[in-house]
């Protein structure tokens, strides 16, 4: 843990954990009713019946206190996931993330443009959000390189986290070809899975 997140912690530690939740909630209600420019510390402390000062005390900025509560929400996406194969881990973390779809959609379409516009939001969307779910799927590669499954020079490593997590960034704009809920799922079999050669000839999926 940083610095900084150690830091954020204790000063988190004075907030009992189902008041936590009921800021956290509170901040992604005012995300998916009006995007990121309808949150506010003061609309987050309203609804809260929490001071103002306490939210700057313990979050500083409104970026830091979007950004835990978006944390808070995805953080145990691809948690516990180490099915002994690469080819399993990653199938578990594209079902995993294909049944939050519905919610994630909504919250990352409420600070897509905001993300853009905002340099401090995008710093903590990548250290609390971001980051965290690049580092699970490296380490499921790294284990696959420790199992001899992969080389540790293949060349697709480096791409498929970004192409994984893109996927499910671009999936809203892309209705008309991912019509279904298993976009991810199938593009993991169609292109990730056969670029690092852990499917049989002609792609299909081994059974089970």
């Amino acid at each position: 843990m940083s610095t900084q997140a150690a830091t954020a912690a204790a000063r988190r530690s004075k907030i009992t954990p189902e008041r936590e939740r009921e800021l956290y909630g509170a901040v992604l209600d005012l995300l998916r009713e009006g995007g990121y420019d309808a949150v506010t510390m003061e609309g987050v402390a309203a609804r809260t019946k929490c001071g103002k000062a306490t939210l700057y005390r313990q979050w500083k900025t409104k970026s830091q206190l979007v950004t835990a509560a978006l944390d808070k929400s995805r953080r145990s996406l691809f948690t516990g996931i180490d099915t002994g194969t690469l080819a399993g881990d990653l199938r578990a973390a594209a079902v995993a993330a294909a049944a939050r779809r519905g919610a994630d959609t909504e919250l990352m379409e409420a600070v897509g443009q905001a993300y853009l516009h905002h340099p401090d939001l995008r710093r903590a969307l990548r250290e609390t959000v971001i980051n965290p779910e690049v580092a699970a799927l490296d380490a499921m590669l790294r284990r696959g390189v420790e199992r001899g499954e992969i080389a540790p020079d293949h060349p697709a490593i480096p791409f498929v986290a970004p192409g994984f997590l893109g996927v499910l960034r671009v999936e809203p704009l892309f209705e008309d070809r991912f019509p279904a809920a298993d976009a991810l799922p199938a593009y993991l079999e169609a292109v990730i899975l056969p670029a690092l050669g852990l499917t049989p000839p002609g792609g299909h999926r081994p059974a089970p």
